[in-house]
This record gives structure tokens, sequence and C-alpha cells, in this order.
């Protein structure tokens, strides 16, 4: 008889629902018994037995709950209506008897519709010439609450709670049949796990824990009867922002009415209403603004994991039905993030910019072949107030805006609209991973002069020879015949854009795409389109935009021996009913990874990574020295990895990589992307990834990388 469904996100605005919810209960109490009285008993037979048999009742909505790694760590939760069904045998004796006693005295000698409650209600009514009394059962007002939360537009919903005869008998009918199906004990239950208590508490679970900071099986007495009272009248009764004498008087009508069915003895009962309401209130987190005060670092993973959902089709159809579904879908969220990397990751940050600092200095710590995020740290609070924020950096844009900091909501590590910022010198890798997939061994060897003139045509500038870009090295010290070691270990320019041109620009571009960058800006669009990229000779320099997460999982993907896996912030979701969450027959929450590089080609980047970071190469020279050696030294295991900088220090960053761990940490300014970091912040990056990866990995065994191949160490013999 019962039918159940997917809750939808086209079901009634939950505005409009809370508008609805605090007559529900009365609106059943103050029904004019005098017109269903005018049916006549004939004529009201035949009405009831016309009414509908079934009852179809929606999944309500419930809470969302999101955890750490560890799948205890609550980070926060997610709620148009904080729900948590709970079992009877959970809830207190108190509160089930209590709510029998405030609503219904004869629940349990019923068949769903109180007979004599009609006709009291019936008499009462007419010598009062109005409205004094109501008949509905506890049946009857789960089945008013079950037809309004089923509702899919504003009219069925009225429908639902009108008080009209038509409206009366239809839930006379329907709980009469839900009494053959289900047992006193099913249909309290979810009565319980139903009504309104107030303070956005839907259920007894989520009533204990705002009032009282507590779970429905630790109800006391009088605090049972205190919500018991509630569900009459939620605002004219709420004890925490009323006088409390209506709250009280309410409570011991509850307590007496106990008291009358022998649910407690009279003693108890006078003991109980001599004793003044204790509230522990509580408000339950919602959303990525309610992240625990002590961590509110983990907002911006937190915006990273809402994004991504709303990107998921099995979520839904669109953006707004897959939020609607977070919000209202009961999972239970396990991400990725791991606390302890969180809080490694923070404290160096932190100890190299300070979060009222107007550059954003952040990383992202991502595990090789699943994709899984263990860390996304920023020198920021994440909070939409910015009343106190520093003034913003772009001197245009000061009489309007505010700086970025320290408080903003920003996705800075990526996510959502951030288009990230231009990369440097790490972009390098892209070239080389194209050179080498074209099968161009690691000695392959060029004059790398200071500066050199490339066939790719540009614009007028400070990097062009007449019409060619001619950029140049940082350091005289480059000059020099260089291999893919030397070149990517010292991070010669003039050797990778004679590589570029070898292998071609618009292999790089196609390289790049290949291990998931994206192109967020209309320049980066344009440069990187098929009528473009052969000609964007200056993309090996990293003149692009990227994203911290992007970066990371590049390098992660070499971790990985060439397997890609998409950046990942959840290990496992389970629906309301435990169950993991599947689309098209795989788990949502499994990582998502394809073969993006052959492993010979992964296994030859790497070793010419481990130049750049002072670890040494397995199979050829770095040239004597190298731009990183500094996190060898601090991590002293295998380690590689590439550093950037761009024209004129706008940013500075930072990929580095273990077998079991890649990172990436940039510092840079997000509102004024032309302001310069500075060569005093050219390092901070480097040190951020070593230390994190350093207390990371304590205690792990010090994996090693697989060398190439010979034919990508000196070529084809």
């Amino acid at each position: 008889m019962t039918k159940t469904g997917l809750a939808k996100a086209g079901r009634i605005t939950p505005l409009i629902r809370a508008g609805l919810i605090s007559g529900v209960v009365v609106a059943g109490l103050l029904f004019p018994l005098v017109a269903l009285a005018g049916v006549g008993a004939k004529n009201g037979a035949g009405a009831l037995q016309s009414m509908p048999e079934g009852l179809t009742e929606v999944p309500s909505a419930q809470t969302t709950y999101v955890y750490a790694n560890d799948g205890k760590t609550l980070l926060t939760t997610f709620y148009e209506e904080h729900r948590k069904p709970t079992k009877i045998a959970n809830m207190s004796p108190f509160i089930t008897s209590a709510i029998v006693a405030s609503e219904d005295t004869r629940f349990y000698e019923h068949n769903g519709v109180d007979a004599k409650g009609v006709a009291r209600a019936f008499v009462a009514n007419q010598q009062a010439g109005g409205v004094s009394q109501g008949a509905s059962t506890l049946t009857m007002q789960y089945v008013r609450m079950a037809l309004r939360d089923g509702a899919r537009t504003p009219k069925e919903a009225l429908e639902a709670t009108e008080q009209t005869t038509a409206r009366k008998l239809r839930e006379m009918r329907l709980a009469i049949e839900l009494e053959k199906h289900l047992s006193k004990a099913d249909i309290l239950e979810r009565y319980l796990n139903s009504a309104y208590f107030g303070h956005r508490a839907y259920g007894i679970f989520a009533a204990a824990e705002v009032f009282f900071s507590k779970t429905p099986d630790d109800l006391s007495l009088t605090e049972a009867a205190l919500l018991a009272g509630l569900v009459k009248a939620p605002s004219a009764y709420d004890p925490a922002t009323n006088d409390q004498r209506a709250a009280t008087d309410r409570r011991n009508y509850v307590i007496d009415q106990m008291v009358k069915i022998n649910a407690i003895t009279a003693a108890q009962g006078e003991t109980a209403k001599k004793s003044r309401i204790r509230l522990k209130l509580t408000t339950p987190p919602n959303d990525c603004v309610s992240v625990p005060k002590k961590h509110n670092d983990w907002g911006f993973f937190c915006d990273y994991l809402r994004n991504w959902w709303m990107e998921q089709p099995a979520f839904g159809r669109s953006s707004q039905e897959r939020l609607a579904n977070l919000r209202r879908g009961g999972y239970k969220v396990v991400t990725t993030i791991d606390p302890k990397i969180q809080k490694s990751a923070m404290k160096h940050i932190l100890a190299k910019e300070k979060k009222k600092s107007v550059y954003a200095h952040g990383e992202v710590v991502i595990e090789p072949g699943t994709g899984r995020i263990r860390a996304m740290a920023v020198n920021r609070k994440y909070s939409l107030d910015q009343t106190d924020n520093g003034e913003h950096s772009d001197r245009r844009k000061r009489d309007n805006f505010k700086g970025n900091y320290p408080n903003t909501v920003n996705p800075l590590l990526g996510g959502g609209d951030m288009a990230g910022y231009q990369a440097g010198s790490t972009f390098k890798i892209f070239t080389m991973l194209a050179a080498l997939d074209e099968g161009m061994p690691l000695d392959t060897a060029f004059d790398a002069p200071q500066r050199y003139v490339t066939k790719y045509i540009t614009a007028p500038g400070p990097a062009t020879c007449g019409v060619h870009w001619c950029p140049k090295n940082s350091s005289a010290s480059m000059t020099g015949r260089q291999t893919m070691w030397s070149g990517f270990g010292k991070s010669v320019n003039t050797y990778f854009v004679q590589l570029e041109q070898k292998v071609g620009a618009e292999k790089a571009v196609r390289m790049a795409e290949r291990l998931g960058l994206k192109w967020r800006t209309e320049i980066d669009r344009t440069l990187a389109g098929p009528d473009h990229a052969s000609g964007w000779g200056a993309f090996t320099l990293g003149v692009s935009d990227a994203t911290p997460i992007e970066m990371a999982n590049v390098f992660a993907t070499l971790a990985a021996e060439g397997k890609y896996c998409e950046p990942l912030p959840v290990r496992m979701i389970n629906t309301r009913d435990g169950t993991s969450l599947t689309y098209r027959g795989k788990k949502v929450a499994g990582p998502r990874c394809r073969q993006a590089l052959r492993p010979e080609v992964a296994q030859a980047a790497t070793d010419a990574a481990r130049c750049v970071t002072g670890y040494g190469a397995a199979e050829g020279s770095c040239g004597g020295w190298e731009t990183s050696p500094m996190v060898y030294a601090t991590l002293n295991r295998p380690v590689a990895g590439k550093s950037g900088t761009t024209d004129s220090n706008r940013s500075a960053w930072f990929c580095g990589f273990t077998p079991q761990l890649a990172a990436a940490a940039f510092v840079a300014d997000p509102d004024n992307p032309e302001n310069t970091v500075g060569t005093s912040r050219g390092t901070i990056s480097k040190f951020t990834v070593a230390e994190t990866l350093k207390d990371a990995l304590k205690g792990q065994p010090k994996e090693k990388f697989n060398p190439p191949p010979p034919e990508l160490v000196h070529g084809s013999p």
C-alpha cells in the first residue's frame, strides 16, 4: 500500500514549506468539524469510501554529513531541513509517551480515526459557536505531513493543509488504510521523524541536538515533555527566543497528560513540573562557511567538494538539482582530506606568509594513482565577512573593492570559476613530456645561448627581436650545451624553446590538456585553439594560467608512472539507506583513472625532474647544479619536481613528488596578477612542499622511482 520514491529537486521549495509547517498541526486541531458533521452520516461514509486508499510517501529531506578521510571527523553538514531519521528503539521512552500524551491520548485504541474524539470535538465546537477543539489523531497528522512533504507544487501543499471537508476526509481515509499496514510503533516512529520542532529542527534527532545537544535516547522526562509541547506551535512555545513561561506551561500540560495516561506517576509529574527549563542550544553547521572555527582552513576544501558535486551527473540533471540533492539527500560523505597533512600544510604556509598578507600562499597535496586530495591549504580565512579586510592591491579598484585578505571564499586553490595563476617554468614539463612521447631521448642536446631567436612570430615587446620571439635565460651560467636532465634541472629557457620548436608547440599544449589542464581565460582558449597552438611558443615558459590542484595532479601522474586520475575529493558516498552510491554501474566515489602516458615516458620525465631537487638522476648528468636543492636536503628521500617563476616574479611555484604523494605550492596576488611577489618569496613554495611531504611521509618507507628504459635515455641503437 505504502509507496516510496526518490525525493525530487522539483519538490515545493523550503521557504513555502516552512510557511506551512507551523500551521500543519494546528490546522488539524482546529478543523471545523461542524462542516464534517454537516455532510451527514450516510454521505460521510460514502465520501470516505470514495477517497484514495494509497499514501505515496516521499522520503523526507535529510541532512548530509561530510567527514574527513577517517570517517569520524565532521567537516560540516548540508541541509534545507535538518533531519536525521532515528529508530524508535533509539528514542527515549519519555519522548514517545510524551508525544502520545500531548497529541493523541487514545492513539493505541483507535484505528487511525478517533470516533470519540470527533464526537467530542463536534459537541465542543457547537457549544463554543466556533472552533475550540480538533480531532486529528497522530496517524492523521502524519498523513498530513507526508502529503505536505510529497507536494510537488505550492497548490498541492495548500491542498494538503487547507481547512476543508475534502482534505479532512482524505486524511481520515488514508489514516485508516495506513493503520492496516503499519504498526503503531512504525507510525509513531515516522511521526517523530517528520514533526517540526522549530529552529530548523525536523524530527526528534535534530530537536534533541538543537535544544539539548544530545541524542534522542538520552532525553529526560522534562526535556521530552518540552519537545513534545513544541509540535503544536513551535514559535509560540519556543523556549530559546520567547519568555519561558509559555514553554513551561505547555511542558507542564504535557507532563499532566503523561500522568493521565499512566506513562509516569503523579509523583514523577510533580517533581518534573518543578524543574526549570535548561537548554543547551546547538546550531548544527550548514554548508562550507560553518566548518569548525578552529579548522576554518577546511572551508576551501569543502568549497571544492561542493563545486565538484555540482558537476557530477550522478546527483541530478542540473547543477541546481545536484545542490538540492546534497542538501536534502541524507548522504554520508567521507572525503579524502587528511586532517594531519592539512594541519602540517597550514603550519608551514603560515610560517612563511601570514593570513593578513596581500599575497596568497597555498598548497595542494594529492595521492598518485587515485587522485585523492589529501590537503588544500592557503593563508586565508574562509569567510564571507570582508568588513576588516585590507585594501585592494590594485590602486584602480581600491575605491570600490576590498582586498581578498584575510577573509575570502574565492576558490584560490582550484574549482569553481577559478582561472588560476601563471605557473612559469613548471610548464616545461609539458614540452619535455611531448618530446619524450615522440621518442626523443633524455640526452637530446642543444646549445643554449643566453638569448635565442625563435621561429615564433610575436608582437613587439621586450622579448622580441624584430618580429620574432627571443627569450633569454635568467642566468648566464645556463649558457652551454644542455640535455633534458640539465636543461630541466637548471630550468634553461633557451634549451626548452628549442625542444619545443623540434616537437611542436601544439603537441606541448595538447599534452597539458591530456594531463588535465583547462583553459579558463579568453586569451588562453584562443591561443590553445587549433588555429594558434602551433605558434604559441611562449607556452613552454608558463604564460598560461593553471590552478594548484591541476599542477599537483600533473606531477601525481608522473609519480603514478603515467596513470592520470581525476582530482577526487571523496573516498566514500553512502546513500540514506547505507549503500554505496553508484552511477552507471560504478561507484561515484571510486578513482577515475586512465593511462595518459606510457610508463616509460613518465619514468624518463621523472629522471630529469630528479635533477631539479638535488636528488640526482639515475641515468644522466644534471650539469653540476640545480634550482631547488633544498627540497631533497629537507626531505631526505627520493623526490622529483619543478620550480617556476614568471616574468618580474609575479608568481613563484614549486611542484614536487615522491612515489607516494605529490604537492604543488604557489605564492601570488589573486587580486592583482601584475603585483610582483619579489625575489624574497622565490623559494618559499619549495620549502613548503618539502616540509609538508616530510611530515606526511614520516614513518613510511622511502620508496624509489623506477629508472627509464634505455631507448628513452640515449635513444634506440
